[in-house]
């Protein structure tokens, strides 16, 4: 139960009533005046003294009557409540004397005065009011006073001084963290600045107790300025202390197989300091290695350190509990299902019976969360009890799914020079015949192109990364080497390198055929016509990729090899073949310069450059080929001035790229030809160089290139803008 000054506000007045309403009830008492002596409760009358003492009111004799008599004093009482949370009762006011007085000179206190509020007869009613109960008070907070920012008014300038850390190698890390530091000199009050230099007092110890200095004091002093326009100094004193070190180590797990699986990554040794930045290391060496080696259920426990003050060592001892060793099993799953626990064994990259290994799950986690079908997904081990070979047991792992919306709306958009603009947006439905059987709708709108396009794939079709694909599609294209309209039909199984898993060999394979209507320069009757073309064609590619990076590679090489075989219907049947090979290099000069190389051979043999469609042929120039060049800017050109394309090409390309944080500068020189033989001659090589830009995303670079030729030809670009994602190779 509370208290009556928890639940109530009392006037000085109503506390005078009640205390003589106390004094009524409870026969005996008296009350001293104030600044007499009163005793504590419990204490008797001093010895010294032992007459009672006497209290009167001012101007009165002892041997006077009482102020006010027993009888009339309880006759104006008004009657007590049992319910002590009752409000209290009014009091009528006592009549006047019958003499006619006023009664104040009797009661030997002055009278009010009747300027005075107290003296009118509404105070006296409204003091005489009972109290309103509890639930009507107003509880609406007090207004918050408009809070001010410390930049607003700074008023204090100070310094910062450490002493004692720069000898140990912590007076880096504090700056770093401190918040004297964080405050840049600035400050609106000394207690602002006492403040921060209490935390970086603590700061100061934690600092030196997580390199073994257990015994580390510091004291954190503001000094006032020695004279007027000087700072405040705010100074940071520390003390190490002696430096403690491990002294016996024990670690309390059973036996693992191999032997040595815990000690050989727990790399704590007696006589080393107890840096916390290595007992935590080592520690995590051990519960990264443990489930690694099939161990699923390991689990570190907590260290103990027990320091000895005389030595300044400490004795180390962490308890390990590694559970069951484990083989794989099978997969189940739960949730909403995007696909069923068979396609998620098209994933993993283990096996039945395989020793278990955490990440070979992590990669398992990875791989369903780059189908892009889950808002959340999780792999956990669980345990079935049954023996497998050697000792171990199985487990299962559980796939919890919760699928996520599978439809996408993308766009994208780039410019080059010679290309003009190119805007393409798609709609994909990612698993509209699962499990990750995908449509995909998309458009084409450009300068020099514009079309449409539907395609079903299929992402890792029995195998993962394997990819089945049918397209077909409608393009209009508008360039200067041709226009066309094309139709085409294709299906193409491949095996690409992804972020999560770059491959070293990546292949594809397929069919491809192709109706189409082009126009091209006739040199029989020296003008331009338009013939129809129908293709057959059985593209195949393989690479070999030993960089370091796949959207972004620093160090190592890649070799890429097309061919494709085809055959070309007009008026007759006219078989080829069609072959590329790329080869790019890449050298780290320092931690932020990076050379980069590439050279490209192409060549068409089995059919005269006249007989092949346009679309066929080989060009070069533009933001993928020669920089500097518009797109099919370079090779043989018909009377009419209009590129005509041919047979073979060669193009080299050599940049610098130097990166400094998320950009990076880019100078280059690029070079190729392009010819009407079916070899590439390495003669006539024209050149251009140029300086581009770089911004460095978590989904690869963007790159903005601007290069002009070398020894330009009338009708060449002056200037050749590219903009795009990725590196120009």
């Amino acid at each position: 139960m509370r208290s009556l000054w928890e639940d109530r506000a009392i006037s000085g007045v109503e506390l005078g009533i009640l205390l003589l309403a106390s004094s009524a009830l409870m026969p005996g008492a008296a009350f001293a005046q104030i600044g007499g002596n009163v005793g504590k409760p419990g204490q008797s009358a001093p010895a010294e003294d032992p007459e009672p003492v006497e209290t009167t009111q001012p101007g009165t004799a002892p041997d006077e009557k009482p102020i006010v008599p027993d009888e009339e004093f309880e006759k104006a009482l008004p009657p007590l409540s049992d319910d002590m949370n009752a409000p209290l009762e009014p009091m009528t006011p006592a009549p006047p004397p019958a003499d006619g007085t006023t009664g104040e000179a009797s009661a030997g206190l002055d009278p009010l005065d009747a300027e005075s509020p107290l003296g009118q007869s509404e105070a006296e009613t409204e003091l005489a009011a009972p109290l309103p109960p509890l639930s009507e008070f107003d509880t609406t907070p007090i207004a918050e006073a408009m809070q001010l920012n410390d930049g607003d008014a700074v008023e204090i300038r100070y310094a910062t001084r450490v002493t004692g850390l720069k000898e140990i190698g912590l007076e880096d890390e504090f700056r770093d963290l401190s918040a004297l530091e964080d405050g840049d000199g600035e400050a609106a009050n000394a207690a602002i600045i006492g403040a921060r230099a209490r935390e970086d007092e603590a700061l100061a110890v934690r600092l030196m107790k997580s390199l073994g200095y257990y015994d580390a004091t510091a004291v954190a002093t503001v000094d006032q300025p020695a004279a007027a326009g000087q700072p405040t100094t705010a100074t940071i004193a520390a003390v190490p202390g002696p430096l403690y070190k491990l002294g016996r180590i024990k670690v309390e797990a059973d036996p693992t197989v191999p032997p040595s699986l815990i000690a050989d990554n727990f790399q704590l040794k007696t006589g080393e300091p107890i840096d916390a930045v290595r007992v935590q290391a080592a520690e995590a060496a051990v519960s990264v290695a443990l489930p690694q080696n099939g161990y699923p259920f390991a689990e570190v426990g907590q260290r103990d350190i027990l320091l000895d003050e005389t030595t300044q060592t400490g004795d180390y001892t962490l308890p390990v509990t590694i559970g069951p060793r484990a083989r794989f099993r099978n997969i189940t799953t739960e949730g909403k299902l995007a696909f069923d626990a068979r396609h998620v064994e098209v994933l993993t990259r283990f096996d039945r019976d395989d020793l278990y290994d955490s990440r070979k799950v992590d990669d398992l986690r990875d791989a369903l969360v780059a189908t892009s079908l889950f808002s959340t997904v999780s792999v956990e081990p669980v345990k079935t009890g049954e023996a497998a070979a050697e000792g171990t047991e199985y487990v299962d792992l559980l796939v919890r799914q919760q699928a996520g919306p599978p439809r996408t709306l993308a766009g994208e958009l780039g410019f080059s020079t010679g290309q003009g603009l190119r805007a393409e947006v798609s709609w994909t439905h990612r698993n509209l015949f699962p499990p990750e059987g995908a449509l995909i709708l998309s458009g084409v709108a450009g300068t020099q192109e514009q079309g449409a396009s539907a395609t079903f794939r299929r992402s890792n079709a029995g195998r993962r990364d394997r990819t089945f694909q049918l397209v077909a599609s409608a393009l209009r294209t508008d360039v200067e080497a041709f226009t066309g309209l094309t139709g085409t039909l294709s299906a193409t199984v491949s095996y690409d390198s992804t972020p999560i898993w770059q491959k070293e060999l990546t292949y594809s394979y397929g069919v491809e055929l192709v109706g189409t209507s082009e126009d091209r320069y006739d040199f029989n009757r020296n003008a331009r016509e338009r013939g129809v073309y129908f293709i057959a064609a059985l593209p195949l590619f393989a690479g070999w990729d030993k960089s370091d990076d796949l959207l972004n590679p620093t160090r190592g090489y890649r070799v890429k090899l097309n061919l494709s075989p085809e055959t070309s219907v007009r008026g007759g049947t006219r078989p080829y073949a069609r072959a590329m090979l790329e080869g790019t290099a890449y050298y780290p000069v320092t931690d932020s310069i990076v050379l980069a190389g590439r050279a490209r051979f192409g060549t068409i043999q089995g059919i005269d450059r006249n007989a092949l469609a346009p679309s066929r042929r080989y060009y070069a120039g533009g933001g993928g080929s020669v920089r500097g060049f518009g797109y099919q800017e370079l090779g043989p050109r018909a009377p009419d001035g209009k590129p005509i394309g041919g047979r073979s090409f060669n193009e080299f390309a050599i940049e610098a790229r130097y990166r400094f944080g998320n950009f990076g500068i880019v100078p280059f020189v690029d070079a190729g030809q392009v010819y009407e033989s079916g070899l590439p001659k390495l003669t006539d090589m024209r050149f251009g160089f140029g300086i581009g830009g770089r911004m460095y995303t978590n989904f690869g670079p963007l790159r903005l290139d601007v290069a002009t030729p070398i020894n330009r030809k009338p009708g060449e670009s002056k200037i050749a803008l590219y903009i795009s994602i990725g590196q120009a190779f």
